[in-house]
């Protein structure tokens, strides 16, 4: 049986997804502020990753579905390309980032009760903020480098009742429908879906080009759209810490790394490799 809210965010999404006499495609791609995977992360008392402690960027994923996103308005596929992001205010530099590649504008759900939100979550704020908007196609990374959960792609579908093409690495619309190559262990997977749908793309499918001067001054002047939960229809309750079904049990650092043990060996061989078997069967790696 469907969850209430399910049915309530399909019928608002239904009802904005196809305005009539909009011929191209507009496209939504959610995007997230991560910690710099290239820093030091602190841990919080809330066993949560401390954000504050370094310096924030746009997801690397989302790098990828913004480019997609680009090429499918030079092509002439699609009309507008607009961010979407969940937020504290600080993320308003990851949405100027993501607007300096080019997308058009942006909507930035900004309530302190989003904080602690996980996956499910996290999609649900991102439907709830589609509800008023038209869109055919969400493009978006297939992870965060945060999380690695690649759970929110396909909840985010779950929640606006629309197909999910995941793990995306080559990508074509045309007629009213989306084809992709799915990434599988052995091999791809062609699959297509009429529009609209949620598409996810993993690294192979284009090399994001850098954002050009021009396109970062004029970042600055693209409208952003702010809004919190009230705004969309949501209850602090529902969402955040409160309404996470995830709980983190407990969390800790990475151990430093150790040396490494080292074997003199006699000049034969026999010595290092008499070594290395031991050390092999005592790790159980054979």
């Amino acid at each position: 049986m469907a969850h209430p809210d399910h049915d309530r965010v399909r019928r608002a999404a239904a009802v904005v997804r196809r305005p009539a006499g909009r011929l191209s495609v507009r496209i939504i791609c959610p995007v997230k502020r991560v910690p710099d995977t290239a820093a030091d992360k602190k841990i919080a008392d809330d066993r949560t990753v401390d954000r504050d402690a370094c310096e924030p960027v746009l997801n690397a994923n989302d790098e990828w579905a913004i480019e997609e996103a680009m090429r499918a308005k030079e092509a002439g596929t699609a009309g507008e390309a607009i961010a979407l992001c969940m937020g504290p205010e600080t993320a308003q530099q990851t949405l100027r980032k993501a607007l300096s590649y080019g997308l058009d504008g942006a909507i930035h759900v900004a309530d302190e009760a989003c904080a602690g939100s996980d996956a499910v979550g996290t999609a649900r704020v991102l439907a709830a903020a589609l509800a008023d908007q038209p869109w055919d196609l969400i493009l978006m990374g297939n992870q965060s480098s945060d999380a690695r959960t690649m759970l929110v792609p396909a909840m985010l579908a779950e929640w606006l009742g629309v197909p999910a093409l995941t793990y995306a690495k080559r990508l074509a619309i045309a007629d009213g429908e989306a084809t992709v190559d799915r990434e599988m262990p052995s091999g791809y997977q062609t699959v297509t879906a009429p529009l609209p749908v949620v598409v996810s793309v993993v690294e192979a499918i284009n090399e994001p080009r850098y954002p050009s001067f021009k396109g970062i001054m004029a970042a600055k002047n693209k409208p952003v759209e702010t809004k919190d939960l009230a705004a969309i229809g949501l209850d602090p309750a529902q969402v955040g810490r409160a309404g996470a079904r995830a709980q983190v049990i407990d969390i800790a650092p990475r151990p430093p790394k150790q040396a490494g043990e080292s074997v003199a060996d006699d000049g034969s061989g026999e010595v290092g490799a008499r070594a290395l078997a031991e050390f092999l069967v005592q790790h159980k790696l054979i």
